[in-house]
């Protein structure tokens, strides 16, 4: 059975733990230096950051579960602006994650329609994220899902800028 539920400050420690995977399950391997890889995993998914995010009221996070089981997560940023996107009253899909042995079953599309209804019940009506050049297989699935290249961001990993595409769909 697959569910999706609000994370709370009780969920931090799940939080970190999916990060620090699924981060390096999609991102690890485009990282020059593992040191580097390390470093950023250690920094941007430690408890005490995650807890830190979590309680700010602006970032929702929404852990995806299959049989219990924690296997994903997305983190919307509401009221987030970006200069290649035109609203005003947009939010920032900043992550969504699943796990690499539970992508066949297709929960990346799940977990993303139910941020698009949390959205639109926010009365927000645009959606934007960023995605990494080289990451095609995620590139295909914004645009499968009508996400619109409006622009480019650098995205820094100790001192590296690695480029990304800022994608942007109306919901």
């Amino acid at each position: 059975m697959i569910k999706i539920k609000i994370a709370k400050e009780a969920d931090t420690a799940v939080l970190a733990l999916l990060g620090r995977i699924t981060w390096a399950e999609s991102h690890g391997h485009y990282i020059e230096y593992k040191n580097n890889l390390l470093q950023y995993l250690n920094t941007n998914f430690s408890v005490s950051k995650m807890k830190q995010d979590i309680n700010n009221p602006n970032n929702l996070f929404y852990i995806i579960y299959v049989d219990d089981l924690p296997v994903g997560y997305a983190k919307l940023i509401i009221n987030a602006i970006n200069e290649s996107v035109a609203s005003k009253n947009s939010c920032r899909l900043e992550r969504i994650f699943i796990q690499n042995e539970f992508i066949p079953l297709k929960l990346g599309q799940q977990l993303l329609a139910f941020v698009e209804e949390k959205a639109k019940a926010l009365q927000l009506d645009t959606m934007w994220l960023t995605v990494y050049i080289k990451n095609n297989r995620a590139i295909r699935f914004y645009e499968k899902n009508e996400f619109k290249n409006v622009g480019k961001l650098n995205f820094i990993v100790s001192g590296k800028a690695y480029e990304n595409i800022v994608f942007s769909k109306k919901i």
